[in-house]
């Protein structure tokens, strides 16, 4: 790290709080890139990074750690991160996440998304039956198998259908996104990361809008269907709202075949030792690399102010720490409501920046004069 630890000068937060993210650019030092490519290098096959020191200090000994103390507050130093490589390939025929043929979807296949949302496999053929025969039929398919519509179901990528007992929460969250760039991707198509710029905003307004509409929040709570039955596939996933997505619609938006529009994303075009770091609630997604000339290689760490579960350690990869692995009941003190915790952290995204409180403030204060 430098003698003088990095911070965000006001400018930068203002950015952070307008945009919902921030490139730091050279935020890890080229030797801790160098160490990172050379163990991905020299990786079994199979093998699991995330938990080793090379992916974990790029985090650790780099500046993300004392811009985010700065900026955020207290954090668990990451223990785990996820691996995210993609290898350089053409549009595919497959139905993605959200229904949709890949080779169909605009935006180098972007399928803007929050996290913390249980993503089971969608079904590579067009679906037959009533709505509620397609949901229920989806959610068997799941890790856990036919269990019905309940808190123990998980998705393939861990998450629980529910993170409460009364199925009234249908997402995790965290604080911030942290995405470290380890191979150039300055041009568009080399399948880095996308943001819907200012979402954040949107998503936070839509989230408090459930909550006060009768407390479900998430998908299943009121204006976000888990399922859309009328993608080609009849069976995708419902990533956004759609009274959040309209909202960052226009005439210039990409359509897929079916004349559906989607919103434009920002591509986060980063060099090796980029870091950029993000809200919660941006929207976002892993984009295809049509035209990269090697794999894209991001480490992406997922971090919680210490505030919310002090008694709890959160290891950097999950997006739903009020959960244990593979949707484990985690065991609280007394008076310690997690879901009403994670409710005011979701309805409230900047109270857990706790260095931001000032130009959140003055951003505030503006919007009203």
């Amino acid at each position: 790290m430098n003698a003088t630890p990095r911070t965000l000068s006001d400018a930068e937060k203002r950015t952070l709080y307008r945009d919902g993210y921030i490139i730091l650019k050279g935020a890890v030092a080229p030797d801790l890139v160098e160490t990172a490519l050379r163990r991905i290098k020299a990786a079994k096959k199979g093998e699991h990074l995330g938990t080793t020191p090379e992916m974990t200090n790029l985090v650790n000994e780099s500046d993300v750690t004392p811009v985010l103390h700065e900026a955020m507050g207290q954090f668990d130093p990451p223990t785990n991160c996820q691996v995210a490589v993609n290898k350089a390939r053409p549009p595919g025929d497959y139905f993605n996440n959200l229904g949709y043929r890949d080779r169909d979807m605009p935006y180098y296949g972007a399928e803007s998304h929050m996290d913390g949302l249980c993503t089971i496999g969608v079904p590579q053929t067009v679906q037959e039956g009533t709505p509620d025969e397609i949901y229920l039929r989806h959610i068997s398919s799941g890790p856990k198998g036919d269990l019905g519509r309940h808190p123990e179901v998980i998705g393939h990528n861990t998450v629980p259908l529910f993170q409460d007992p009364e199925m009234t929460l249908g997402m995790g969250s965290f604080t911030a996104f942290v995405f470290v760039c380890l191979n150039d991707q300055t041009r568009e198509g080399c399948g880095q990361t996308s943001l819907l710029k200012g979402a954040h905003h949107a998503t936070e307004k839509f989230l408090q809008w459930q909550r006060e509409t009768n407390g479900h929040m998430g998908p299943e709570g009121p204006g976000w269907p888990r399922i859309n039955f009328d993608a080609p596939n009849r069976c995708g996933h419902v990533y956004l709202p759609e009274s959040v997505r309209e909202q960052f619609l226009d005439d210039d938006s990409e359509t897929t075949p079916d004349g559906k529009r989607w919103p434009r994303p920002t591509q986060a075009l980063m060099e090796p030792g980029d870091a950029c770091i993000t809200v919660f609630h941006m929207p976002h997604s892993g984009t295809r690399n049509e035209h990269g000339t090697e794999s894209r290689k991001n480490m992406i760490f997922r971090i919680r102010n210490k505030k919310r579960q002090p008694g709890h350690v959160v290891s950097g990869v999950t997006d739903h720490p009020d959960r244990g692995s593979m949707g484990a009941w985690l065991e609280y003190e007394e008076g310690n409501d997690p879901w009403e915790r994670s409710r005011d952290a979701l309805c409230n995204q900047w109270e857990e920046w706790e260095g931001m409180s000032r130009i959140v403030a003055e951003e505030w204060a503006a919007a009203i004069t």
